[in-house]
Order: C-alpha cells, then structure tokens, then sequence
C-alpha cells in the first residue's frame, strides 16, 4: 500500500467535520490497515525511508510499561498511527486503570493481548485516582492526585492476531500482553487535555462477584467477535497513556514515600521522560516486522 492511500483511509474513515470519530470508525479502518496484506507493503515503504525519518523518530520511544511504540503516520490532530512492539512478559510492567483523551483503537497483528474494562462503583475494591497532562507532543507526563475512589471490573475479553476493538475516551480499562505482541494502534482527534488514572489501594480491582459476563460493553464498540472469556490493554502522544511505572515517589527519612504515606502504599511519581528510539532500532524494528508478515 502506498502511504498517501494509507492516509486517505484514514481520513475517510474517520472523517473531517467537526465531531470527532466513534470508536467503531476508528475500529473499522485499524482493522483495514492491520490486515497483512496492507500493513506489509506499508511498513515496508517506511523501513527503507519513505517518509520523514526524523520525525517519525522523534515520537517514537520505548514506553514506562515496556514496549516500543513506533510512529507510522503522524497526521494530527486528526489521528495518529502507530505500531506496539509488545516484547512478552519479561519486559513488561503491571499498567495502570485509566482511559484516553480521545477514541482510540487497537488491532492485533501478532501474538495476544488481554482487556478489563471498569467502572466507578460504589461496591468496588479501592484505588487512588489521579489526573495525568502531558507537555506537549513528544513531552513529560505529569500526575496530580485528586483523591480516593472505588472501581469495579465489568469483563475482560482476550484479542488474538486479526481482532480488533474500539474505545470510547471515558473507557476505564487496562490491557496486558504476556507473549511477544505486536498491535496497530489508532489515536484520534483529542476531546479533553487530561486523562484519568486508577492505582489499586489494596488486592485485585475485580474479584469474586465483581465481574459482569452479560450485556452490553459501555465505551466499547465493535470487535470481530467475543471470545466469552470472564477473565487484564494501550497509548499516544496526542493522547499518551497506558499507566505509569511502578515507581514510588521520593522516600522519607523513614524510607516511605510521601504518597505512600497517606494512601497505604498507592503513590505514583510522574513518570520519567520520554526519550527517542535510535533511528537504527526504529527502521530495524519496521524492518523486522515487514519480514514477518511476508515483505
């Protein structure tokens, strides 16, 4: 696929009116460029150089949770296209409850990744909420504290390589690979300048009568079909956000960090800055990817 189709997809898919996209648009069209057939021949064009390296470069880095997320098509503030190197279990790092700043969607090309969804419920397990902002593309998130509250699970669902998801900004979820994964993901016109962001106070978010196996999925659209699992996914820097590290804040005299102190063990530090793949790792990742898909 040429990268000017690539980015006509896009925009009419998503469209250009006023009103942003729906996370089942957003779906639809990261499920069209998933597709082997049309990401090999994409990522193919951009490993060997046809688009500006720098740029793509500079909004690409290895994340706070441990995957690489690689730029493809930068096309803001419409929508950014990027590719997930999720390197397994070994590499990763527990994320966080939280949602996103606009609609995004994810497609998997290869391996597996697993998603919860939440709400705030009063009969909940307790979290720790904060507000996350980030400075700017390519810049430092930052966290706020606002207060206490309780979430609860309503499902998860496993997604395997050729299925996809939408979700809305508000969605409250988290998502884990324990295999080497690789995800195509969509953020979409921004709708709001924070995101929220839910640190368990204590035990499992969920638990025994906490989760629901039935009904409708809120801020979920789409999908190519329900695995029925009752059964832990992310992000952007137009909407950058799939949980902080578990890195505490500056201890005290006594070894406790000021967070800890006042929230049982909940505190978050801003996670560290953000810091640029090398351009060889990017087009050797690219590069690796095209050849597994048959490019």
């Amino acid at each position: 696929m040429q990268i000017e189709e690539a980015r006509r997809l896009l925009v009419e898919g998503l469209g250009v009116g006023p009103e942003p996209p729906s996370p089942e648009s957003a779906r639809q069209v990261t499920a069209r460029l998933a597709h082997p057939g049309t990401l090999g021949p994409l990522v193919r064009r951009l490993s060997v150089g046809d688009l500006e390296l720098a740029e793509c470069v500079r909004l690409s880095y290895r994340h706070v949770l441990g995957f690489d997320k690689l730029l493809l098509l930068p096309g803001a503030p419409r929508f950014m296209l990027r590719v997930h190197f999720w390197h397994g279990a070994a590499g990763a790092v527990s994320e966080d409850i939280h949602n996103h700043r606009c609609a995004i969607a994810s497609a998997v090309v290869r391996g597996r990744v697993r998603m919860e969804c939440y709400e705030p419920a009063a009969d909940g397990v307790p979290a720790v909420a904060y507000r996350e902002t980030i400075d700017g593309p390519g810049g430092a998130w930052r966290l706020r504290r606002v207060g206490d509250a309780r979430l609860r699970l309503l499902h998860t669902e496993q997604y395997g390589a050729g299925r996809s998801y939408g979700l809305a900004a508000r969605t409250l979820h988290r998502v884990v690979s324990e295999e080497p994964t690789v995800t195509l993901f969509l953020e979409t016109a921004p709708q709001r300048s924070v995101t929220d962001v839910y640190v368990r106070s204590r035990g499992r978010v969920g638990g025994s009568g906490s989760v629901r196996t039935g009904g409708s999925e809120p801020g979920r659209s789409g999908g190519t079909g329900r695995s029925g699992s009752t059964d832990r996914t992310g992000s952007t820097d137009q909407t950058d956000r799939t949980g902080p590290t578990d890195r505490p804040s500056s201890p005290d005299r006594a070894g406790r960090t000021g967070d800890e102190i006042s929230s049982g063990g909940a505190g978050r530090a801003d996670p560290p800055p953000k810091t640029p793949l090398p351009p060889a790792v990017y087009l050797a990742e690219l590069d690796a990817l095209a050849a597994s898909l048959g490019y």
